[in-house]
């Protein structure tokens, strides 16, 4: 690797041009931090803070109040840590090949180069509508919460400012939309937080009526019944709790997208994926054993609120808004709800970006029209956005219908599509390993090297594989057709994208001996090595916000590019 530093200048597409030696040994060329024309301006706090915004959303403060009434605080409690517990073994895997390949369309490229053409094309497809439908989504949740204080906001008028700015930051360069989701992320972290301690204050006795009432909720029934009785129905209560969780527990598909536009993602991408434990323990174990505290299974409010029976001002309150109301607490409620709605505006903001980056990685495949790989002079993919901003607009069937029919439907239809994206990374990374062993290729000198596998590959994918078949049982009995297409519609989908492009690319699985482990990696070395530098920490780079270390930590490059006339 040559080293010439003197003479160079950075083109738009954030490639650095490097002129020849005096003595001929480094030749004219070119230092791209992509193969392709996406950019990388993302620092380290701003990864952490968008895997926070993607994973934090609606479901953990609104529709996590499902689960609890049907299941239980107890069932609640248990669902949500064993899916923490399974898709942290398929975050193992993803970390391990998404740090050593940081490429533009994450772990949806991933599948196509490691697997099959023809799966990477029903992955990319899948995901891309996983993420832009989980966009109208999230401004229904968003009227459903501003209608907590007034009946009166004009739902079109939500859906149009939602769609108005969504399509302002995101067109932006992707260090504007870092920055975005940077602070909108931090609320995030904020209300979490305050609920937390919320909970315990009230729960000791800190309440205006001074009622230390513990874990009285979980006295009322910590394992509920639903749909039938005895053992069974605290089961199917068990089952419902754990279809929530599959569908709040989210994270590691957004850090494997935003890799390719990530400073350093050696170190940066490699964090962020290790982080996700944490986020797991704290946002969404620690979240429904709060939700089940704070508020009883049976309460009147919560259980009107998930049959439909209230009008949608009502239903506009979180689990912990109930409990605020109930307790007396006065003004939290409020500031909790301004918060909720900076919240699920962020996670619409992040998928907008998601579904944007994925139908690129399409694109740069040949599984989606070349034409889509065309970008801005900042690295934004123009004409990809100019499609998945479209998708916002179906937010507008709640002008004629009610909020709570289309989130449910929403939510049946995006949950499924999220699940196979988990069975995705987990066969990917099964077909990663053994290609690895098969061409002995020695893991550990990988970035990161993921634990216990490929047990905890197998484990995971297995357990995914369970949940995307059995989510939907209850369509069965009673036959429910609208239940039965709203729970496996994307199910359905994804054997005939598999099948359909198989059929017309005539594509062939990638064999172990076969598969190409080097792919994108020179690349990314030639970018990790132009930095003179050490990486900034998370707490370094917040610290440069207020002007601490500012000067010490300056991001400089040098260039380097590969000797070709070495003597």
């Amino acid at each position: 690797m040559g080293i010439f530093g003197d003479e160079k200048h950075e083109n738009h597409n954030g490639q650095e041009k490097v002129h020849a030696s005096p003595d001929g040994d480094v030749d004219i060329g070119l230092v791209s931090e992509n193969a392709d024309l996406l950019q990388r301006r993302l620092g380290n706090r701003q990864i952490q803070l968008i895997a926070i915004g993607g994973s934090i959303g609606t479901a953990l403060f609104v529709s996590i109040g499902y689960g609890l009434e049907r299941g239980g605080p107890g069932s609640l409690f248990v669902a949500y840590t064993i899916q923490s517990c399974f898709l942290g073994m398929i975050n193992n895997g993803m970390a391990e090949v998404g740090t050593l390949h940081p490429v533009s369309g994450g772990f949806v490229r991933m599948a196509g180069h490691f697997v099959d053409d023809a799966f990477g094309f029903m992955a990319g497809w899948n995901f891309f509508f996983y993420e832009a439908l989980l966009i109208p989504f999230e401004i229904t949740a968003l009227n459903l919460v501003l209608s907590y204080w007034s009946d009166n906001i004009p739902v079109a008028a939500v859906c149009a400012a939602c769609i108005v700015t969504y399509a302002a930051l995101n067109f932006l360069a992707v260090k504007a939309y870092g920055e975005a989701e940077f602070w909108l992320s931090g609320g995030k972290v904020i209300l979490i937080f305050m609920l937390f301690s919320f909970t315990f204050v009230t729960m000791v006795g800190g309440n205006p009526q001074g009622d230390a009432y513990g874990f009285r909720n979980w006295e009322d029934g910590a394992f509920a019944e639903y749909r039938t009785t005895g053992l069974l129905g605290r089961f199917e209560g068990f089952l419902a709790a754990l279809w929530s969780a599959a569908f709040t527990v989210v994270g590691p598909e957004y850090i494997a997208m935003v890799a390719a536009e990530a400073k350093r993602p050696r170190i940066y991408i490699k964090n962020a994926f290790k982080t996700v434990y944490w986020r797991f323990g704290i946002f969404f174990i620690l979240g429904s054993l709060c939700v089940g505290i704070v508020v009883s299974h049976e309460n009147q409010t919560l259980v009107a609120i998930v049959g439909g029976a209230l009008p949608s001002g009502t239903a506009a309150a979180s689990p912990y808004v109930i409990a605020m109301k109930e307790l007396g607490v006065n003004g939290l409620p409020h500031l909790v709800n301004a918060l909720l709605c900076t919240s699920i505006y962020s996670a619409g903001n992040t998928y907008t970006y998601c579904a944007t980056r994925t139908l690129y990685g399409l694109a740069l495949e040949g599984r989606a029209p070349k034409v889509l790989t065309k970008c801005t002079k900042s690295g934004v993919p123009y004409l990809c956005f100019a499609i998945v901003i479209c998708f916002p607009f179906l937010s507008f069937l709640q002008v004629s219908s009610s909020s709570a029919i289309v989130l449910t439907w929403l939510v049946n239809l995006i949950t499924a599509g999220g699940i196979i994206d988990y069975i995705v990374m987990g066969v990917t990374y099964i077909c990663f390993y053994h290609a690895c062993k098969a061409q002995g290729v020695d893991r550990k000198t990988f970035p990161y090297t993921g634990w216990l596998q490929p047990w905890c590959a197998y484990l995971g994918t297995a357990w995914m594989t369970m949940i995307v078949f059995c989510f939907g049982y209850a369509s069965f009995a009673p036959w429910s057709t609208d239940g039965f297409f709203s729970n496996y519609t994307m199910l359905l989908i994804a054997p005939v994208t598999f099948t359909f492009w198989k059929v017309l690319k005539k594509t062939k699985f990638v064999k172990p001996l076969e598969a190409d482990l080097v792919w994108e990696r020179p690349v990314v070395d030639a970018y990790e090595e132009s930095f003179l530098s050490p990486p900034i920490g998370f707490w370094a780079e917040m610290g440069q916000l207020v002007g601490i270390g500012r000067n010490k930590f300056k991001d400089r490059r040098q260039s380097s590019v590969v000797s070709t006339n070495a003597r």
